[in-house]
């Protein structure tokens, strides 16, 4: 019998967000106690046990993922100053002053922008082909009728 989209092969089984009794009663043990194995744990990290240390520094002070980054970056008001963007962005590489990940990172804020900028001219042009003068003359602009010679009537 084939499975169904949506339903489970055993029905029966453990239902989904629950845990198991070990991991309850360790999760309650450590509760209790938390206050006592920080105390050991800070004390043996002051005596010199590099993985008490370690401990601590990862709780203390957590691995950054991402560090911000400084690079004077021209005005980018059109599609059309992306380039001096991306060149600065080069020169950052070139000089040290960014990694080759950073660059990437930034070289994508740039081109987000870009898409951006090119949106939101469409939509310009698109709002003043809508409002634009419609008619002339009494008649809608376009309205025209052709035959089936493709020669104009009705005018």
């Amino acid at each position: 019998m084939p499975f169904q989209k949506g339903q489970s092969g055993n029905p029966a089984g453990r239902p989904r967000g629950s845990r198991n009794k070990a991991a309850i009663a360790l999760q309650e043990l450590l509760e209790r106690d938390a206050e006592s194995i920080a105390r050991t744990v800070t004390h043996l990290a002051k005596h010199g046990n590099i993985a008490a240390i370690r401990m601590c520094m990862e709780r203390l002070l957590p691995p950054r993922r991402c560090e911000p980054v400084t690079v004077d970056l021209p005005a980018l008001d059109t599609a059309a100053d992306a380039v001096a963007a991306t060149s600065a962005i080069v020169a950052a590489v070139a000089s040290g002053d960014l990694t080759a990940s950073e660059a990437a990172d930034l070289a994508k804020v740039v081109d987000l922008h870009v898409l951006a900028l090119g949106s939101a001219a469409f939509e310009e042009r698109l709002a003043r082909l809508e409002n634009g003068p419609a008619h002339e003359g009494g008649r809608v602009r376009g309205s025209d009728q052709f035959d089936t010679d493709g020669r104009r009537s009705g005018t």
